[in-house]
């Protein structure tokens, strides 16, 4: 049975793709520091999957104890969320993600090669494209960044890129996914930001359960059909399964790989909204907004690539990660702080 080091494996995408790895039949530890996740999404992941799942409560930011975790367990690969990612807040607090998720994965990267596990999948995103030239987005694009957020991923993507040159035994997935919604199908596990959302199906929710007012929409004077920007919003439960398959190709000793992880459609942030209220059953109130800092017009996938060597396809319909969405935040009102 292999091991896998999940980095943030407690947060809200680390959490489903641990629950996907251990039905998988992989053992898995976990590190996290739970910043802005909570140990309640493992425990509920470990019911679900009926598996134990083994916790680090650290920081990656420290070394002394990040090292431990290689210390106590033969790591066979890493799958690598751990960091900060909300742009806007990087836009205003540049600093602190460029010390948070850049030292947390100089960190891992030391530990990897000291104790030999050349096995890693990075959480890059689709803002290492910036403003695409053109939709849908293919691996071979230029990449440019608009945010402190996506630079860390870019510069992330440079280092593992100069790594594999320099250590050829590295097998290394660069995964670039676009816009992830939904929830476990059980209502069991969820996104669950703390304090108010960055993201805007969470959003959503929560003004339908009365915890907002309403949901602010930035911008609608973008060059769109609703001149509101169009993202290509993905299943949770199909990104997990994207893991699991890259899995399969960075231990065939793949080298080096990158990956689109989309389904190819885009949705603009009114389509999401209403997929939402159809899922919820009212209306739900909104305003606009003035446009966000590092925002950009319209950002989807080409899936092509991931579909042609890694056999992913992203199964989910909006409708369906609306539904799911919704059923997580009507059983979990409070997330994983129930009483």
């Amino acid at each position: 049975m292999k091991t896998i080091l999940v980095t943030g494996g407690a947060g809200y995408i680390g959490s489903h793709t641990v629950l996907a790895l251990l039905e998988k039949g992989y053992s898995v530890v976990v590190i996290d520091n739970f910043s802005n996740s909570n140990v309640e999404a493992l425990h509920r992941v470990e019911k679900l999957a009926g598996k134990q799942v083994k916790i680090y409560p650290y920081d990656c930011c420290n070394k002394e104890d990040f090292e431990k975790v290689f210390k106590e367990n033969k790591i066979d690969a890493v799958i690598h969320f751990a960091g900060l990612k909300a742009v806007g807040e990087s836009v205003a607090l540049p600093l602190r993600y460029y010390n948070n998720n850049i030292i947390s994965t100089i960190n891992l990267l030391n530990l990897m090669c000291k104790y030999e596990v050349y096995n890693i999948a990075f959480s890059s995103s689709a803002t290492v494209y910036g403003d695409p030239k053109s939709v849908p987005i293919y691996e071979n694009f230029d990449l440019h960044v608009s945010s402190p957020y996506g630079r860390t991923k870019l510069i992330i993507e440079d280092m593992l890129r100069d790594l594999s040159v320099a250590n050829p035994k590295f097998n290394i997935a660069l995964l670039r996914y676009f816009n992830p919604i939904g929830a476990h199908p059980s209502g069991f596990i969820g996104e669950n930001p703390n304090g108010i959302p960055n993201n805007l199906v969470p959003y959503i929710t929560q003004v339908a359960i009365g915890r907002l007012k309403e949901l602010g929409i930035f911008g609608n004077d973008y060059p769109t059909p609703d001149g509101t920007c169009i993202r290509d919003y993905i299943h949770i439960c199909d990104l997990a399964e994207g893991h699991v398959l890259a899995l399969n190709k960075i231990f065939s000793g793949c080298g080096l790989v990158t990956y689109n992880l989309g389904t190819g459609k885009g949705y603009s942030v009114l389509d999401v909204l209403h997929a939402m209220e159809k899922a919820i059953g009212k209306p739900i109130p909104y305003s606009f907004k003035p446009r966000r800092a590092g925002d950009i017009p319209a950002c989807y996938a080409s899936p092509e690539k991931a579909f042609e060597e890694l056999g992913f396809k992203a199964k989910y319909t909006i409708d369906e990660m609306a539904r799911d969405s919704w059923n997580w935040q009507k059983n979990n009102p409070n997330g994983y702080e129930n009483k």
